[in-house]
């Protein structure tokens, strides 16, 4: 099954190898993306609700690079550094899927740089 890397116009060097989305038979992977600029630079720092916003504006980048909307995402893996986030992080998630909503899972831990707050990796299904 060919895969086709998805790579939105502006997208910097990724900080490890891989690519932003990776496109086959319809379905889109999305990387596990985080609050980075385009130098790899944490924005929004201490702010989990930017960071989300932001995070989920870099999703919606790639699904819409693919072709699809945020309608096509069906399930989004949420790692979060400190639980005291959910709520602001609930709230701003529930701006980018306003209808039904995607499967999802989301787990606490450590994330690559320290002032990241939120990191999320999403499935959508396009075409």
């Amino acid at each position: 099954m060919p895969k086709q890397a998805v790579i939105p116009a502006g997208t910097g060097t990724p900080i490890a190898p891989f690519v932003p989305g990776s496109l086959a038979d319809g379905v889109l992977y999305v990387s596990g993306t985080l609050p980075f600029d385009a130098q790899n630079n944490v924005v929004h720092v201490g702010d989990a609700a930017a960071q989300a916003r932001h995070v989920l504006t870099t999703i919606q980048g790639v699904v819409e690079a693919a072709g699809g909307t945020m309608a096509d995402v069906t399930f989004n893996m949420i790692m979060l550094t400190d639980w005291a986030n959910y709520a602001a992080i609930n709230a701003v998630y529930a701006e980018f899927f306003p209808g039904e909503k995607p499967a999802r899972y989301c787990i606490q831990c450590g994330l690559v740089k320290p002032d990241a707050l939120i990191e999320i990796a999403s499935i959508a299904h396009v075409g």
